[in-house]
């Protein structure tokens, strides 16, 4: 454990998503995890039943401290509510030169409750996304940011060389929403290159996006590609999906323990 990696997003109580479920990736994965939050929200498996935006002056001390003391060796950024919250951490990342950054734009829970507003869509693509190794929406986060209706493979890649256009060097769009097999698509500006893997039914699904994209941030920390990255992502979390938690009312988290 010798690799250092930061996840920049909020806090779910029940465990299920956000830096909660990075952390456990990130101790899964063998890289240290540390974290800004920047969000608290109130939610159990059912809902989330408020957002509490942090303040950006304690979203910036709480990066300072990590970053004056602790070497990063890549990032996670997932939930930013506020348009100042998404330019604050654009330019703390730009300032202090971190590199190998994941950005999961988080515009909707699993549970249904919206994020997002138009600003916060605007940022990520102008001021987010140019910053990003790697992006990871998936099919309903990438027809809003592409302007056009994913609904399969096809769909998956032209939306790909659409957001490729906004300047992260590599796309990924996950399909774990298609109905047929779980796929995803790797756009890295030159090719496009197709994973594909048999759906796991299981609602307890919770903090899924959260966690492949830390995954690929832990890979990116120890100068992996991709190509490695992602088919291992793909098979752990269908482990950990097999062997979810049902804890609560609604819908579980994933087991990061496989």
């Amino acid at each position: 454990m010798n690799k250092n990696v930061l996840t920049i997003a909020g806090f779910d109580p029940s465990g299920c998503a956000g830096v909660a479920a990075d952390l456990k990736t990130f101790l899964a994965w063998d890289v240290y995890g540390v974290a800004v939050i920047t969000t608290i929200t109130a939610q159990n498996t059912q809902l989330v039943s408020a957002v509490y935006p942090v303040l950006p002056g304690a979203i910036q001390a709480q990066f300072e401290s990590i970053v004056s003391d602790i070497e990063i060796h890549a990032v996670k950024i997932g939930l930013l509510t506020e348009s100042t919250i998404l330019e604050l951490v654009v330019s703390l990342c730009t300032q202090s030169r971190l590199t190998n950054i994941v950005v999961d734009p988080v515009l909707r829970s699993t549970t249904g409750f919206d994020f997002a507003n138009p600003a916060i869509v605007a940022g990520y693509k102008e001021r987010l996304f140019p910053i990003a190794d790697i992006i990871t929406p998936n099919i309903e986060e990438a027809s809003v940011f592409s302007g056009m209706e994913v609904k399969d493979v096809v769909s998956m890649k032209e939306a790909a060389i659409r957001l490729h256009k906004y300047g992260p060097k590599n796309v990924v769009i996950t399909g774990g929403h298609l109905e047929t097999d779980a796929v995803d698509v790797w756009y890295d500006g030159a090719r496009h290159e197709i994973f594909s893997a048999p759906r796991v039914i299981n609602t307890n699904s919770r903090g899924l996006g959260c966690t492949l994209s830390s995954i690929l941030a832990a890979h990116l920390a120890r100068n992996l590609s991709l190509s490695v990255a992602i088919p291992a992502a793909k098979d752990y979390i269908a482990r950990a999906m097999a062997h979810s938690y049902k804890i609560g009312k609604g819908k579980g988290p994933l087991n990061h323990k496989v």
